[in-house]
């Protein structure tokens, strides 16, 4: 049966069967609604229409790049995220009457977060020549290099690809990197299997048609020593059920590629390092007690995105989707994805997310339409242990003899005096690293015997070990914000450090123990890069110093929080803290943590524990100092002669408001002077220079 299909890509196609042109799509065996599921016109948003103009993301790029202009336009920004790269303006870079001060970030494609040593390597030294100096790891496992001019893109980009790396689809809307558990455990094959299949996913649903390389390399054939597994080949070229485009050099995307941005991560039962259900589609590898691979668990509808106070935007975790044989996964990966493809919303980019069509539709209806580009049923999700946070810092066996160590990056931001640590010890050693999807780096293949070498090297550097980190900085992740990000309206890198020792001081003067852990994620916009959704607390950024506070996120990372206070400036972030944390301390179970505790008590009983805490922590009203009306000179002689020196006279038009220990200096020294205290203070406010008080 051959449909001409419903669906908002589908009616943008020529009415009737469309089997022969290039790039239509042949729908062979989906029995679908005859009109379109959410009962919407098929409108198109701009950004749709420049795709479509494209060529397959070649033009106008091609030509912006190589003008003289700083910048690209606006056509090329939308393009230039396919190929991994966001044009930014540097706001502190800014010069008077020169406008922005444009650069750009790129990130690259790193499948499970996997660097081979050449590829570190390079990546350091083109931070160095043509970036700004750091190396910044991502939460999904890639890096992204900052501060690089259009001028040198170019250069930059061919040296990433020259080096074995990519930046393909590390942004736009595709398939975006596919994070999987880092740890490289070599002896438990459950591990070994996640990180292949995190790659063999990337392969499949990485851009095909070639521009990548007509735009970074001119063309020019470049011959890999890499090559993807041909079952991934066999797979994606395979159309019995109408999820690929005949003829088309996109065969799963076509011309409008996706409606917006795409998420899978891979993992393991119980191992959540990967936060599972914040992705479109979530792989659980399944092996029987011999390790052998049997299947794999699929969830779905996982995303973080939202805008401030449009309820129409909400964060979401993913649901269960089912159980596929081994042999069926890229089939069930490419059902997901032209399920997305051909019914996610292309008419407005805020609501076009998988979350939001599963949300309209339930995950049951989803299902039945996946299993028609499957061509077969999924059968059902098997069941799984508790989902526990890992992060795999400091030492550890990889299984074969050999160690890792997992090495904290202060918010993923690699720079100074530790970026040439790092460089020295993996240069030395010759060793590969993975980034976690946490902004940590790990670093493997390590002999026992360079144990003592590697730690005095960081050390020396001042790279701390693991168990020298307060625990709520060893989880705590913040995105870059600004000054780069055009979408922050609030600090989260360069703030979040001040701000955790704020968090741990409020702890303390709560009562609660020194090590008490807190899972803590800071965002300079709703966009939730850094995912504060799933965090115990979360700061979302909602203007200058200012933040939206969200609260009761699981530290498995498998429940969402809520919005606690819409607004909370930063200057009262400290009573704020402490009034919430006391009712915490007095009213927790036993070793029950923070996120647990306000899931029990309830948003409503929080806010009425916080009250009754904040009433008993306030101080006592300031004492009001008595003052002395009009020009007198302070001399107490009530003539009101101007004082001789620099002329200034203090006029004390209202109360001056201070602490109680501040009122009984100044009765002190007041009585010490033969003074009044109204006396006295004026003539500090005279002595300070004070026009007025």
């Amino acid at each position: 049966m051959m449909l001409t299909g419903p669906s908002s890509m589908r009616a943008m196609l020529p009415a009737g069967p469309v089997a022969s042109g290039r790039g239509y799509l042949v729908v062979t065996n989906v029995a679908t609604p005859t009109k379109n599921p959410a009962q919407r016109l098929a409108k198109r948003s701009k950004v749709e229409i420049i795709k479509e103009k494209s060529d397959y993301l070649r033009h106008p790029l091609m030509a912006d790049l190589v003008d003289e202009n700083t910048f690209i336009s606006e056509e090329s920004v939308q393009l230039m995220k396919f190929h991994g790269s966001y044009q930014q303006d540097h706001r502190e870079k800014r010069t008077f009457g020169a406008g922005k001060a444009y650069m750009f970030m790129m990130r690259t494609r790193q499948p499970a977060g996997a660097v081979t040593n050449k590829l570190y390597l390079a990546m350091d030294d083109l931070s160095n020549d043509f970036g700004n100096g750091t190396l910044r790891l991502t939460t999904r496992q890639a890096y992204q290099l900052h501060g690089v001019l259009k001028q040198d893109l170019k250069t930059v980009f061919s040296t990433v690809i020259k080096n074995m790396g990519s930046t393909l689809g590390a942004c736009g809307d595709v398939n975006r990197n596919v994070t999987g558990v880092a740890a490289p455990y070599k002896n438990q094959p459950g591990y070994v299997i996640a990180q292949k299949v995190a790659n063999d996913v990337a392969d499949l649903l990485a851009p095909q048609s070639g521009a990548y390389y007509d735009v970074w390399l001119d063309g020019e054939k470049f011959a890999s020593a890499y090559k993807e597994d041909p079952k991934v080949a066999t797979d994606r070229a395979f159309n019995g059920f109408g999820t690929n485009f005949e003829n088309s050099p996109e065969p799963i995307y076509g011309a409008q590629f996706l409606p917006r941005k795409f998420k899978v991560a891979v993992t393991v039962p119980g191992d959540n390092s990967v936060d599972l259900f914040t992705n479109d589609l979530g792989i659980i590898v399944i092996t029987n007690e011999q390790g052998e691979l049997q299947g794999y668990n699929l969830v779905a509808g996982g995303g973080l995105g939202r805008t401030h106070r449009n309820a129409d935007t909400f964060p979401r975790l993913a649901d269960p989707l089912g159980y596929v044989d081994k042999d069926d996964l890229m089939h069930a990966v490419k059902a997901v994805v032209a399920t997305q493809r051909d019914y996610g919303r292309r008419d407005d980019r805020r609501q076009a997310r998988l979350k939001y069509l599963i949300h309209e539709w339930g995950i049951d209806k989803f299902r039945s339409v996946v299993e028609q580009y499957m061509g077969k049923k999924m059968q059902a999700f098997k069941p799984m242990p508790k989902w526990e946070f890992q992060d795999y810092l400091g030492w550890g066996e990889q299984g074969d003899g050999k160690l890792f160590y997992g090495v904290y990056i202060q918010n993923g931001r690699i720079k100074g005096e530790g970026k040439k640590a790092l460089r020295t010890i993996i240069e030395k050693y010759n060793i590969p690293v993975t980034i976690t999807p946490h902004q940590n780096l790990i670093l493997q293949e390590l002999e026992p015997a360079w144990k003592a070498d590697i730690l005095a090297i960081l050390g020396a550097a001042g790279i701390q070990d693991v168990e020298q980190w307060d625990p709520i900085e060893r989880t705590s992740m913040a995105c870059p914000a600004l000054p780069l990000c055009g979408l922050a309206t609030a600090e989260a890198e360069r703030a979040l450090p001040d701000i955790n020792v704020r968090i741990r001081a409020a702890l303390v003067r709560a009562g609660l123990p020194a090590a008490q852990p807190l899972l803590v994620r800071m965002t300079g916009c709703p966009n939730g890069c850094a995912r504060p959704y799933t965090a115990e607390l979360g700061f979302v950024g909602d203007g200058p110093n200012s933040y939206q506070i969200w609260l009761g996120g699981h530290p498995g990372q498998t429940r969402l929080a809520e919005v606690y206070a819409e607004r909370l400036k930063i200057r009262d972030l400290d009573p704020f803290l402490e009034s919430l944390f006391v009712p915490f301390k007095e009213g927790r179970q036993l070793n029950e943590d923070f996120g647990d505790w306000f899931a029990r008590v309830g948003i409503a009983g929080v806010r009425a524990l916080q009250a009754k805490a904040a009433a008993a922590l306030a101080p006592p009203a300031p004492a009001p100092v008595p003052v002395a009306n009009g020009t007198g000179n302070g001399n107490g002689n009530g003539n009101g002669a101007h004082s001789a020196g620099n002329g200034a006279t203090a006029t004390l038009t209202k109360p001056l408001t201070v602490d109680a220990a501040t009122m009984a200096a100044l009765e002190a020294a007041a009585k010490a002077q033969g003074k009044t205290v109204a006396e006295l203070a004026a003539a500090l406010a005279t002595q300070f220079g004070a026009k007025k008080v």
